[in-house]
């Protein structure tokens, strides 16, 4: 018997379409729901999201979009992983590693060989747990006024068996995601 609230099985979806108000219902109203607002970035809205829904609200969600990325000089391209968001009231229940996995999957049939998303310090050991590593270096990033350095940790993932190590400065040739 799960308790009432519980997901016992939760499945990621792909979602047609991720709304504010959706991000609402996991994250509230707040001004800065991710809490990156000091870092003052714009920011690229997702393509494709997934989503876990308990009943008919949204719990969780990751978002995906292709990004030009120059890696010690040589172009590429990373699919970034962003608007990842696990409601409050349902955390420590693996929905973080349900959604991203669903992303990831998907990502994985683009072709593409990394993943890369942004994230705040606190969030670096979840990330870590599932699979992905911080790089060391610093990264670049466009901005409305030029080029600048990521305040926030960039992690990335594999997303092919074959995919090399990355080597040399990370420079993402758009906003970030």
């Amino acid at each position: 018997m799960t308790d009432r609230g519980s997901l016992p099985h939760p499945t990621a979806v792909r979602l047609a379409r991720y709304t504010k108000t959706e991000q609402s219902e996991i994250l509230g109203d707040g001004p800065d729901p991710f809490g990156v607002a000091e870092a003052g970035l714009t920011w690229l809205p997702k393509e494709d999201h997934f989503g876990v829904r308990q009943g008919e609200r949204l719990v969780a969600h990751a978002g995906l979009l292709r990004l030009p990325v120059s890696i010690g000089g040589v172009d590429t391209e990373f699919m970034g992983v962003g608007g990842v968001a696990v409601a409050p009231d349902v955390r420590g229940r693996g929905l973080a590693r349900v959604v991203l996995t669903a992303a990831l999957d998907h990502a994985r049939t683009t072709g593409l060989h990394h993943a890369l998303l942004f994230c705040r310090q606190p969030l670096v050991p979840l990330y870590e747990r599932l699979g992905w590593r911080t790089l060391d270096e610093d990264v670049h990033v466009e901005q409305p006024g030029g080029t600048v350095t990521m305040p926030l940790r960039t992690m990335t993932t594999p997303l092919r068996a074959d995919a090399r190590r990355l080597d040399g400065p990370v420079h993402l040739r758009s906003l970030p995601m």
